[in-house]
């Protein structure tokens, strides 16, 4: 039986994300989309052959044919349309940050569990061979014990006034659409929680960082620095450097690796440089999620992931004297 999507939003990370991965696995398809402009969401559905175009979101939702809904809309909305979805039934895999804040995340887990439904953040760099490569590296000793870590994502600026991710009221900040990368690497290849030391936030407007730099610690004793930048002199950057006292890694593109990667390792071993196949991070999401929907696979993303995600946001934010969003 087909599995089948409905969208809400027509947004520009949409084909990447969702329709390519689909238009590859022969059994899912994508329904349906709603936008909050139906014009807009008429063209976006031509454009990408979405058969059918609903009036708004909520008609979405009420669509019996579908099982889940994909949500790229601005963060502010995650967390109600999430709801709204699981409520109805439908599984979600919604676009990060999954919330605007930890509470609103954690809201959202409970919804899911209640609704018995799959709740997915779309970090999709997690389900790539290059990120399971990296954490095998840190977890085998093959550095030694980990000392310090350096987490990098910048993008070209500068990002327009009118851009989203410019506007509190939308979930606005570098940090919770860029700099939420770096979070979750530095996370996820520790399997720990951080505690936040410090936090330095360039703003523009008044309490939208257009970059944030943090320092953490963790329970090991190890370090760690991540920074987003979406500041007019940025240029793309996604890095991760690891030292450890007996080695290092570098792990250059994790983000997009079917753009080009690079996992690079001087160790107990010796050194070697690697590199794996070229299949998109996004199709490795699919697969994740299917598998949690149709055989009740675990997830690296799931909503649990999230609240601690956002926990570590939350703190990042508070000691850069800035406001949670949604605040």
């Amino acid at each position: 039986m087909t599995f089948k999507f409905g969208v809400l939003g027509a947004a520009k990370i949409t084909p990447m994300a969702l329709l390519e991965p689909v238009s590859a696995e022969p059994l899912s398809r994508v329904h349906c989309i709603a936008a909050r402009d139906p014009i807009r969401a008429a063209a976006f559905a031509k454009t990408h052959q979405i058969g059918q175009v609903h009036p708004d979101y909520q008609a979405v939702l009420d669509d019996p044919v579908i099982d889940a809904v994909y949500i790229a809309l601005p963060i502010s909305e995650h967390a109600e349309w999430t709801n709204k979805a699981l409520s109805a039934g439908k599984h979600v895999l919604c676009e990060k940050s999954l919330a605007s804040n930890a509470a609103e995340a954690l809201g959202m887990q409970h919804q899911a569990k209640h609704s018995n439904r799959v709740l997915m953040e779309a970090f999709h760099y997690r389900y790539h061979p290059l990120f399971d490569a990296a954490i095998e590296v840190i977890h085998s000793g093959e550095i030694g014990t980990v000392e310090h870590l350096e987490a990098l994502f910048h993008v070209k600026g500068p990002i327009p006034t009118d851009d989203i991710r410019r506007n509190y009221a939308l979930g606005g900040g570098v940090l919770m659409d860029i700099g939420c990368y770096p979070v979750s690497w530095v996370r996820h290849l520790m399997q720990s929680e951080p505690q936040v030391m410090r936090a330095n936030a360039v703003t523009d407007p008044e309490e939208v960082d257009i970059e944030m730099t943090a320092t953490f610690s963790f329970s090991n004793g190890a370090t760690a620095m991540i920074q987003g930048s979406m500041q007019a002199g940025a240029d793309f950057k996604a890095v991760i450097e690891v030292v450890g006292s007996k080695g290092r890694m570098t792990v250059r593109n994790p983000l997009v690796p079917q753009l080009g990667h690079e996992l690079i390792v001087t160790g107990i071993h010796g050194s070697r440089r690697v590199t794996f196949d070229q299949r998109a991070s996004y199709a490795y999401q699919l697969d994740a999620f299917l598998g949690a929907v149709q055989c009740g696979h675990s997830l690296w993303t799931d909503a649990k992931d999230a609240v601690k995600q956002l926990t570590v946001i939350d703190a990042c934010y508070k000691k850069a004297g800035l406001r949670l969003r949604g605040g």
